[in-house]
């Protein structure tokens, strides 16, 4: 089952921040993301959502794919193979389109974390700041919460146990105390 993990942080670029370092570890095997949201509050108090991950991945590619095959022997069923490939390329990669823009307008189900519940919750952070959203499928917590350790943020909501929420809120507040301890 996946894990719901919302922080909050103090500025408007350190959500992407974390995002690109999230991004390296999931190359390298330490996590694997259903979904991330990275949701910047400006200065006019305007939620801006940014999706992060590509829920209809290749969406266009695909209808391209299945158009081509399909275009190609109902060509061949014709005696107009050609007509038939030109003419499934374009339907193949216009059904990608509009499923990929309906999405984006909400007309198809929402995937990963809902829309609605970002904005919510989006909606608490201060001017100014940012806040990511992610939707972890599994993790070696342990390399993960060293990563954390580098940024002060706030957990807004998660669906981790107890323990591991108290790891994730020690790693987002360490250097923070450290700097006290130093200044």
């Amino acid at each position: 089952m996946s894990e719901l993990v919302c922080i909050a942080f103090k500025d408007s670029g350190t959500a992407d921040r974390v995002l690109n370092e999230l991004r390296a570890l999931e190359k390298d095997y330490v996590l694997d993301l259903e979904d991330a949201v990275i949701v910047v509050r400006d200065m006019d108090g305007k939620v801006h959502l940014k999706q992060c991950v590509d829920v209809f991945g290749g969406a266009t590619t695909h209808g391209v794919a299945l158009g081509v095959l399909w275009g190609g022997l109902m060509g061949l069923l014709f005696l107009n193979p050609l007509a038939g490939l030109i003419g499934s390329i374009a339907g193949g990669a216009g059904a990608g389109a509009i499923t990929t823009t309906a999405n984006e307008y909400g007309l198809l189900s929402d995937y990963g974390i809902p829309d609605q519940f970002i904005k919510d919750l989006g909606s608490t952070i201060t001017r100014g700041t940012s806040a990511i959203f992610l939707l972890i499928r599994s993790a070696d917590h342990d390399k993960l919460m060293s990563n954390f350790s580098r940024y002060e943020g706030t957990i807004l909501k998660t669906s981790l146990s107890k323990e591991q929420e108290e790891k994730l809120r020690t790693a987002l507040t360490r250097e923070h105390n450290q700097k006290i301890a130093k200044g």
